[in-house]
């Protein structure tokens, strides 16, 4: 794709998601949506294989149902209402609706099947913009009409999410499928807590788009599609190696890291408002995420897989990241908990 062709793609995208946070009529936002999907579709097929054209296909099609879905809901409540304000959202079929289509929209499971066959179909830059940038315009129309939705629904989408992108990421080798597992346990955190605490929804996700793009990052610049992959890294650079065992033990929420903070405070909150079984459920579940981050950090930093001499050093390509964007972004995603008590002051 030529670079104004990617140019153009890549602000439709962006102004798509603006179009929809910034809006407060349904056809607007629904706009926005149709905007964003459109404008992915040729970046995840750009590469010309029959893998990234079946993401494309797979992704259109569950994207294009769950925006008909929003676009139906928002008719209902208007035909029962009259109004088409998206704070407005009172008819309860139409609140159902809309949480399906957003669960579709973001992942959520049991919805959550499209999303790790579109990741493993896009090179690593399309699955890192699916899995943080495409997540915003679903989250913030769930920001915007959580009075209205249905708190069970969001609890038991949130604990399934947690539990299933935890049992899912357990066997993948390849690790954007892990990536995506990933996401999905971390969008069922941001789900359970979303009728508690909006405040702490936001944190999660800000928290959460840091890590994963700090992440991605490692992975785009050290070329690893597969958890072998990994095994190479330090022959790119010794300090990457680190820092990625770092990052992967702060996604998986150890403290004193960035990633325990918002499973902190989100089992904190559930236990105040008396909802212990479920916060025990959720904190059983997160392990099973960690299993699987700590075997990505232990192939990363231990283990060297069996090569020939020649095989065993990478050919230092040219950076196409920039290294000054990888270290802040990195330092936000595992010292921004021990950083916190300096910055309040």
């Amino acid at each position: 794709m030529s670079p104004p062709i990617y140019a153009i793609m890549l602000s439709s995208l962006a102004t798509g998601t603006i179009i929809t946070m910034t809006s407060y009529h349904w056809l607007m936002a629904w706009i926005g949506l149709e905007i964003n999907t459109l404008a992915i579709i040729p970046i995840i097929s750009a590469s010309h294989n029959p893998r990234s054209t079946e993401a494309a296909t797979k992704y259109f099609l569950t994207q294009a149902a769950a925006s008909a879905t929003v676009l139906f809901s928002s008719m209902l409540n208007a035909w029962q209402t009259g109004t088409w304000d998206i704070t407005q959202m009172s008819y309860l079929p139409s609140n159902l609706l809309l949480s399906m289509a957003l669960a579709m929209k973001l992942g959520l499971a049991p919805l959550h099947f499209w999303l790790p066959e579109v990741l493993q179909g896009s090179t690593l830059f399309t699955a890192l913009i699916i899995v943080t940038w495409q997540k915003l315009a679903p989250m913030s129309l769930i920001y915007l009409t959580i009075n209205n939705l249905s708190p069970t629904i969001l609890l038991i989408l949130g604990l399934l999410s947690s539990t299933i992108g935890g049992w899912g990421g357990l066997n993948q080798t390849q690790t954007r499928k892990i990536m995506a597992y990933s996401s999905i346990a971390n969008l069922g955190w941001m789900a359970t807590i979303a009728t508690i605490m909006t405040n702490l929804m936001i944190m999660n996700l800000l928290i959460y788009l840091v890590m994963t793009t700090a992440l991605f990052s490692f992975l785009i610049l050290s070329k690893s599609k597969t958890i072998q992959d990994t095994t190479m890294t330090w022959a790119l650079s010794p300090t990457m190696t680190i820092t990625m065992t770092f990052l992967l033990l702060s996604l998986g929420g150890l403290p004193p890291m960035t990633g325990f903070a918002p499973k902190w405070l989100i089992l904190e909150e559930l236990t105040t408002q008396n909802l212990i079984p479920l916060a025990i459920l959720m904190a059983i579940f997160s392990l099973l995420s960690l299993f699987f981050y700590t075997r990505l950090a232990y192939t990363t930093t231990l283990t060297l897989s069996p090569n020939t001499l020649q095989t065993k050093f990478k050919w230092r390509f040219k950076q196409t990241l920039s290294t000054p964007l990888i270290s802040i972004l990195s330092t936000m995603a595992i010292f921004l908990l021990p950083l916190m008590p300096l910055m309040l002051m």
